[in-house]
């Protein structure tokens, strides 16, 4: 298969484009490298297309898909707090960006499967979330996938082959802290002997899902015959940032007290996700457990893990 990546060289990018070129496919990455960086690309770099570029370039993609069988669109910008001061920046690069994708697609046949978020969902009534729940963006961020997916609900209704993943909060070896990097900070507060910073109470429930089994949810969905779906992606358990932050400490060994801080803008409550609609039609359920992961990575002092 003849692929493009788009924001290949970013966290969940990346682990797509190793996992395609490990099966063989022909993969070109795009990236522009302000939140991607190459060496997130490393083992495959020789064995790739990469373009440095912006998915806001309708030119530069048309040369890129004109014979793709498909494309994995992870380019966005992902930091909720920054989206507050840049929402012309975000809504270009966020809806924008993404409809050049959903058009070309139109012109060309491709299957496109892209990154929308559970931010969709806001502060939902009840939980786990199921994805017919109401969509009440919070923040600034959350609303440009929500734009995004109307977007993409118009090119359903022209048969635009479309899987749009409502990620969770994804977790895994070269995570960025601009994409929901709790887990990373901790880490590394702890890698330096020091107390994990929580912003708020603590009380947020988080559902976390390995960058493995996220990749996995991805390659299935391009192999299906399954399309105009949006699907949750996270593992259908939650765990609160106050014992996410006792339990890496508990692992540590060391004795120490997470720090409160004051809370964040538009940072949701609760997530948690139901599954039982991708189990049914990919076939997909989440293999890693975010405690197994992190006790071996605070136990081997592996910290390049993240």
């Amino acid at each position: 298969m003849k692929i493009l990546v788009t924001g290949g060289a970013g966290f969940i990018g990346s682990h797509i484009a190793e996992y395609l070129v490990q099966r063989g496919d022909d993969v070109t990455v795009l990236d522009n490298l302000s939140i991607g960086k190459k060496e997130n690309l490393a083992k495959i770099n020789d064995k790739i297309n990469f373009v440095n570029g912006d998915i806001r370039d309708y030119k530069l993609l048309e040369k890129l898909v004109n014979d793709a069988t498909g494309v994995f669109h992870e380019a966005a910008l992902a930091s909720v707090q920054q989206s507050f001061n840049m929402k012309d920046e975000y809504f270009d690069v966020n809806v924008s960006g993404t409809e050049n994708i959903f058009k070309l697609a139109k012109e060309y046949g491709f299957k496109v499967v892209y990154a929308s978020s559970s931010s969709v969902y806001g502060n939902p009534k009840q939980i786990p979330i199921q994805e017919s729940d109401i969509r009440n963006p919070i923040n600034p961020y959350a609303q440009t996938k929500l734009e995004a997916e109307l977007l993409a609900e118009k090119y359903f209704e022209m048969d635009v082959r479309v899987i749009g993943f409502r990620y969770f909060n994804v977790f895994g070896k070269r995570q960025s802290k601009e994409y929901a990097g709790v887990i990373k900070l901790f880490l590394e507060r702890i890698q330096q002997g020091k107390a994990p910073k929580i912003n708020g109470d603590g009380l947020q429930i988080r559902d976390f899902v390995y960058v493995d089994d996220v990749v996995k949810a991805n390659i299935l969905a391009m192999d299906s015959d399954i399309n105009h779906k949006f699907l949750n992606v996270g593992t259908g358990l939650s765990i609160s940032i106050l014992d996410l932050a006792n339990l890496i400490i508990d692992a540590s060994g060391l004795s120490l007290k997470p720090i409160y801080c004051p809370a964040l803008s538009g940072d949701v409550k609760t997530g948690q996700a139901d599954l039982t609609l991708i189990k049914k039609l990919l076939g997909w359920q989440p293999k890693t457990k975010l405690e197994d992961w992190l006790i071996e990575v605070i136990s081997s002092k592996n910290f390049e893990s993240i």
